[in-house]
């Protein structure tokens, strides 16, 4: 089985892009995607979830060139599976990781 994800936001960096030993051009950024709704007291509230995304051989360069801190992106991909981490205040969280496929694409700005 294979599950898709589609993620729509913004890049918090500009993309990162290095070669594995055997040349192979691979790409890191990260999208942050928002969701803003209205609670029971009627405050608007908003939660801000980032994805670190990987990008490998012709796709790692496309995004590597064209993508930029800022612009809004489409990736699709694949979610990874799921890595704990312990933040600096002590507490356990994940970081959620998505291996991008040829969906990814860039919107306008």
């Amino acid at each position: 089985m294979y599950a898709k994800t589609i993620l729509i936001g913004r890049l918090g960096a500009d993309p990162e892009m290095r070669y594995t030993p055997d040349g192979t051009p691979v790409t890191n950024f990260s999208v942050a995607t928002d969701r803003t709704w209205t609670d029971s007291a009627g405050q608007k509230q908003q939660r801000t979830t980032w994805y670190g995304v990987t990008a490998w051989q012709r796709l790692a360069e496309t995004c590597h060139q064209y993508l930029a801190k800022g612009r809004l992106v489409m990736v699709e991909g694949e979610v990874q599976q799921p890595k704990p981490y312990q933040g600096r205040d002590g507490t356990w969280r994940a970081s959620l990781e998505v291996r991008a496929d040829v969906g990814a694409k860039e919107g306008a700005s």
